[in-house]
């Protein structure tokens, strides 16, 4: 004895209804061989169209056992459950159910794409299903260019197009006009004559006559099971065998290609509501990019400032620390110190330095200046470069050579207008000195006075009248620690003074200090912006709930010709990254057009792109699409097929 393809044992289907069950199917056996065509009959609500969704596996009952070639259905899992639905059953509705941002050829081949397969034999079968169906000029319309007749063609052929061994239409005629219908039924009555399983569900006893087997069901139990003698007209042949599955990478690929697209499609279709999904995220990743721009060009800038007064420098004042009340008085610090500190092999250079404030005369013009005695090497050890003239050397502070080189606050103080300084003899109180050199501006011009640098032994005996310095400046050689400098240059003045009489001050302290603080700004600000990330990804998944819900129909289709629940989940996960990086591609261009306008608007900003931001700023917008998307592609890939196509 042969097994039935289908048979159902004990069969029951309930449903909730407020506190109880309604019971559509009651206890229903029914056997149904390889090549039969059976129409199920009814009135609305006898329970017929839910027979069908469990002969197609898009539910489950109750109770009971359905076997498919023998094989009980209760235990599969939803993945094996569209196996089957892929493998042996081909669905056409009273309603279509194609999907409307398909071409007719689209929608044909979308059961082979997730039956993985070849490309290019699944398109030809699905062309060639079409045109045997008499859709060969309308393969590229989409389904709104058909007529309701044309439209069901169409579904047979994606009933068809992986072979299609049991087809179950429900109410495939409902939709048609007479003639629309009558050429449906003569083609389901040939696929019947060509080797296809049919199971027709209707309550047109005209449509019912057509089939060979006639089973009518009431309130959920089969009241009748009996042979006709319908009459099947025979044609040309439909049943070729789908396409064959290709290779499980290239199978993987193609599901993946049919998300893109069709993530793409619905992107697409629905325009604005994608660009104002966009926004939140292009407006918070413009501001991590822009503000991690801005942190790092300011903390750039503040080095730069830092490098101008003295790349790896290191102050040395008088007093026991920093606050030392007595260190006006003393005098610890001399130009023999500044000598011995010269001969250290981590020493770049040094310079003595001594300061005064005075009143600077160039004719008519009196300006409140600050001298300031230095060694010939100051200006290479505080990184200061001439825009004219020269700088003195070693011997003009040994012979105490009235020269000076001012900065440009001196200069236009002291020479206003066009006049060139060069060659000018200014008074220093009583002090005259002639002008050899003008420095350039430097970035960091800490104070407000104008500053004229005069030779340290000019200064001292001129000037100050005193041989102890205010303080030595140190530059430390580029490959020397400035720490290990720093403790080198203590125990060598420690050591020649016997105790610890003075303070240090390193550049490089402040420097890290400046660097940590910034840091710490840009951090705190960045997380401002994530911030509105987060609210822009909540954004996104509000936006996927909601066409979760209006594409619910589309859902169920795909599930009906045997998506996986995977295949759904990847299909609005990738909708909903492919939304955020977009987003974010649109953010990134956007803080790149910021940065040049707010560097040409000046006012001391300065934007500095750094690519690890940019890579941040990708990295969070593919997160946020997979984060925020993925309890909507969830939610989309659980839905229960029969009742995803009942939403319509």
């Amino acid at each position: 004895m042969t097994t039935p393809l289908l048979r159902m044992t004990g069969l029951r289907r309930d449903y909730p209804a407020g506190a109880g069950l309604v019971t559509v199917l009651k206890d229903v056996d029914l056997e149904i061989e390889a090549g039969e065509f059976v129409a199920i009959v009814g009135a609305s609500g006898s329970g017929k169209s839910t027979l069908m969704n469990i002969l197609g596996c898009l539910d489950r009952p109750s109770a009971g056992t359905y076997f498919v070639d023998g094989r009980p259905t209760d235990k599969l899992t939803s993945d094996e459950l569209a196996a089957l639905r892929r493998e042996r059953f081909g669905f056409i509705f009273q309603r279509y159910h194609l999907l409307s941002d398909l071409s007719a050829l689209g929608n044909a081949e979308v059961p082979a794409i997730y039956a993985g397969g070849d490309p290019a034999a699944r398109r030809e079968r699905a062309e060639a299903l079409l045109a045997r169906l008499g859709l060969g000029d309308r393969l590229r319309h989409r389904p709104g260019q058909l007529s309701g007749g044309q439209q069901q063609r169409v579904s047979i052929a994606r009933a068809l197009v992986n072979g299609g061994a049991v087809i179950l239409a429900d109410e495939p005629t409902g939709a048609l006009d007479k003639a629309s219908g009558e050429e449906v039924m003569r083609i389901l009555a040939r696929l019947n004559a060509e080797g296809h399983t049919i199971i027709l569900v209707t309550h047109d006893a005209t449509v019912a006559a057509h089939a060979r087997r006639l089973i009518e069901i009431s309130d959920g139990i089969i009241l009748s099971d009996r042979r006709t003698s319908g009459r099947i007209p025979m044609g040309g042949t439909l049943a070729d065998p789908g396409p064959r599955p290709t290779s499980p990478w290239r199978a993987l690929a193609g599901r993946f290609g049919e998300a893109l697209r069709m993530a793409l499609i619905a992107m697409k279709a629905q325009r604005m509501r994608t660009l104002l999904t966009m926004l939140g995220i292009i407006i918070g990743i413009a501001s991590v990019v822009s503000v991690v721009g801005l942190g790092k060009g300011a903390r750039e800038q503040v080095m730069a400032q830092i490098s101008e007064l003295g790349a790896n420098t290191i102050d040395i004042f008088p007093g026991r620390d920093f606050g030392d009340p007595d260190a006006a008085s003393i005098e610890s610090l001399t130009e023999a110190d500044a000598a011995a500190l010269s001969r250290e092999s981590y020493v770049d250079s040094v310079t003595p330095n001594v300061s005064r404030a005075v009143t600077a005369r160039h004719r008519n013009i009196v300006a409140a200046s600050t001298v300031s005695g230095v060694g010939a090497d100051y200006f290479h050890v505080r990184g200061l470069r001439l825009a004219a003239g020269r700088l003195f050397d070693s011997d003009a502070s040994r012979t105490t050579a009235q020269v000076a080189v001012i900065d440009t606050k001196a200069r236009a103080a002291l020479f206003p207008g066009r006049v060139d300084p060069l060659g000018k003899t200014i008074l220093l109180d009583m002090l005259p000195v002639r002008v050899i050199g003008v420095l350039k501006p430097a970035t960091a011009e800490f104070g407000s006075s104008p500053t004229i640098y005069v030779p340290y032994g000019t200064a001292a005996v001129r000037l100050v009248g005193k041989t102890d310095l205010d303080s030595i400046t140190v530059r430390v050689n580029t490959d020397v620690s400035s720490r290990a400098a720093q403790e080198a240059i203590t125990r060598l003045l420690t050591r020649r003074h016997r105790f610890k009489d003075f303070s240090i001050f390193n550049s490089d302290q402040f420097r890290k200090a400046i660097s940590s603080a910034s840091q710490t700004l840009t951090l705190l600000i960045s997380g401002v912006a994530v911030i509105s990330l987060l609210v822009g990804g909540i954004g996104v998944m509000n936006i996927m709930l909601v066409s979760v819900t209006e594409r619910t129909p589309e859902i169920g289709v795909r599930m009906a010709v045997g998506a996986r629940q995977s295949d759904i989940l990847q299909q609005f996960l990738i909708e909903a990254v492919l939304v955020c990086v977009i987003g974010g591609a649109i953010g990134v261009l956007l803080a790149l057009a910021i940065g040049p306008l707010l560097n040409l608007m000046g006012g001391g900003f300065r934007v500095a792109y750094s690519l690890p931001s940019i890579l941040f700023a990708f990295a969070c917008s593919t997160g946020i699409g997979v984060l925020f998307g993925f309890l909507p592609a969830r939610n989309a890939a659980r839905l229960d097929p029969v009742e995803a196509l009942a939403r319509d």
